[in-house]
């Protein structure tokens, strides 16, 4: 049954309330726990029982992270890193060029750099390199350093691991693994295919720190301490956690609430320095890593010097800090300029093609390797259904895809990529990249369409919007929002509460930006809530609130505390609405 009888949107999509029992065990909480009834029906939704509701808000870590010997080759990746420490052996660290791979080099850095060692940092360049190991760099690391460490990379990698010859090589990762694993001398991935996949929530800054604690407790047995402050690093693992768009669940929840904490100590000078020239002006929130942070750091990876994200987390020097951060954010906005010039012309050629067919793909010449994750993301928005963007160069093309809940793209692109239509390609279900041969573009394409339609993609309908519960404007205030806000944080796999707000007239709605719209909306009882919809201008949606006439609106969004001037008020993030 559709909530408040919203069967058709103006976006059109049917509103669903929370099911039955959901609803049962909201109000039994309510009455058990005395919480506000917003709290419980996310807590209900989350599935926590009653009981068990305040420890659920004031989650401890100790209590949530896994044994890290619970992943295969743990301890003998912590041992063989404990040891290059004890005999101050050469380490060299080769990271992926994204934040998550930023994020865990970081990491490693960090730690030996307090224990008074330095690495060699090695990010390859995303267009003369690609992704993960090559056999020249593995092979010259392998020359100067006796351990090279992968991070957020190196699982499918045999070829390039067997060629850094004279080195032992350690992957921390997490992306899918093959049937076969790298000869080296630990492959720790939570995601590889002899693992239960219990603990495959994990990024790689969760993987690379749960090896910090493992190092940690070998240290103790030995008789040589402890090391450095683990929990003074947490502010790394929950920006790599939100930024690669892990399921914020189990002890990710714990590493980034209590990450959250620890950046908003700012301690680290180069996230002090990102967030100052981000324009951060209240305490970190996910939305501001995944955001703000997130794509700064990813922009050199992107389009500029694919080191700078890693070298930005690590140093310890101010100055350094800021200049960086300062080269970052220049970049970002190239990157978003680069971005909107393929974003028109790939959802062109993608809406040419059909935006209802199982996969939504277009490729260009030329198009920037940095930029087709983020574009095939917007193409995923716009269509519903798992989506791949390729930028052309040569007899080759490199591509991003991005999926939709419920579909594994990750593993129809190893699967074509091992038919041989694929040079190459992988990832997980929600992400992946590929490199394809110009000649095989089409058939490659074709077949990927046919292993996501065989699970569903091609059946997928304009999604339902899902609410949590209703709330009239009067209720909603920021005491409110901040109790909710203590079920989170929130973000992929455990999404922000949305609520509906029933039959409201638009007091005033105006263009702001390049296309968002700014609502004030009343109820004729409060004062109402203001509203913002972004990227809703030039949409169905945007022009009748626009052009509202006087008619009453339902309105479904996430409640978000707005700072501005020091002063802290509601905002409701529209997200849909419907004819009252």
């Amino acid at each position: 049954m559709s909530f408040l009888g919203v069967e058709t949107s103006l976006s059109g999509r049917r509103w669903i309330g929370p099911d039955v029992e959901v609803a049962r065990a909201a109000e039994m909480m309510e009455q058990q726990t005395a919480l506000p009834a917003a709290v419980c029906q996310v807590l209900a939704r989350r599935g926590v029982p009653s009981h068990e509701a305040s420890g659920f808000l004031t989650p401890q870590l100790k209590e949530l992270l896994p044994d890290p010997r619970r992943m295969k080759d743990m301890e003998p990746a912590a041992a063989r890193f404990l040891q290059a420490v004890e005999r101050r052996e050469r380490i060299a660290v080769f990271a992926d060029y994204d934040v998550d791979g930023g994020s865990s080099a970081a990491l490693l850095l960090v730690w030996l750099n307090q224990v008074g060692l330095s690495a060699t940092l090695y990010v390859p360049d995303r267009i003369d390199e690609g992704y993960g190991p090559n056999d020249a760099a593995m092979a010259a690391l392998a020359r100067e350093h006796d351990l090279i460490v992968c991070v957020d990379c190196g699982t499918l990698s045999h070829g390039p691991i067997a060629a850094a010859k004279g080195a032992d090589v350690i992957v921390l990762d997490h992306h899918l693994g093959g049937e076969t694993l790298p000869d080296c001398v630990a492959v720790v991935n939570p995601n590889r295919q002899d693992e239960d996949g219990d603990l495959g929530y994990f990024c790689a800054a969760g993987v690379v720190f749960l090896m910090l604690v493992e190092l940690r407790r070998q240290m103790r047995d030995k008789g040589l301490g402890t090391g450095p402050d683990l929990m003074a690093l947490l502010d790394l693992v929950a920006l790599a956690t939100v930024a690669d768009v892990a399921p914020l669940i189990e002890a990710n929840r714990a590493l980034v609430r209590q990450g959250l904490k620890v950046m908003a100590t700012r301690q680290r000078p180069g996230l002090v320095a990102l967030a100052d020239v981000s324009r951060m002006d209240s305490a970190p929130s996910t939305y501001h890593l995944g955001f703000l942070l997130g794509p700064r750091v990813n922009a050199g990876g992107r389009i500029g010097k694919a080191d700078l994200g890693a070298r930005l987390l690590a140093t310890s020097d101010p100055a350094e800090a800021e200049a960086i951060a300062a080269r970052l954010d220049e970049l970002n906005t190239e990157r978003r300029d680069i971005e909107n010039a393929v974003r028109a012309a790939a959802l062109e050629q993608a809406e040419a093609r059909g935006l209802d067919a199982p996969l939504v793909w277009a490729a260009g010449e030329g198009w920037h390797p940095g930029v087709v994750g983020i574009v095939a993301s917007r193409l995923k928005e716009a269509a519903g259904r798992p989506a791949i963007v390729i930028g052309l160069d040569g007899d080759e093309g490199k591509g991003s895809g991005r999926s939709v809940s419920g579909i594994d793209l990750g593993a129809s692109i190893q699967r074509a990529a091992a038919e041989g239509l694929l040079i190459k390609g992988g990832g997980h279900k929600m992400a992946a990249g590929l490199t394809v041969a110009r000649d095989q573009l089409e058939p490659a394409m074709a077949r990927l369409s046919e292993l996501l339609a065989k699970q569903g993609a091609g059946d997928l309908g304009p999604s339902d919007l899902k609410l949590d519960g209703m709330l009239m404007p009067g209720a909603a205030t920021v005491p409110l929002i901040e109790q909710i806000e203590q079920a989170g944080p929130f973000g992929a796999g455990a999404p922000a509460p949305r609520y509906g707000f029933p039959d409201l007239q638009v007091r005033f709605a105006k263009r702001v930006g390049e296309s968002h719209l700014k609502l004030s909306l009343s109820d004729g009882l409060s004062n109402g809530i203001d509203a913002i919809c972004f990227g809703a201008f030039d949409t169905a949606l945007g022009q009748r609130l626009l052009d509202h006439g006087g008619a009453r609106f339902h309105f479904a969004g996430r409640l978000e505390i707005n700072t501005w001037g020091g002063r802290q008020s509601v905002q409701l993030r529209l997200e849909d609405a419907a004819e009252a």
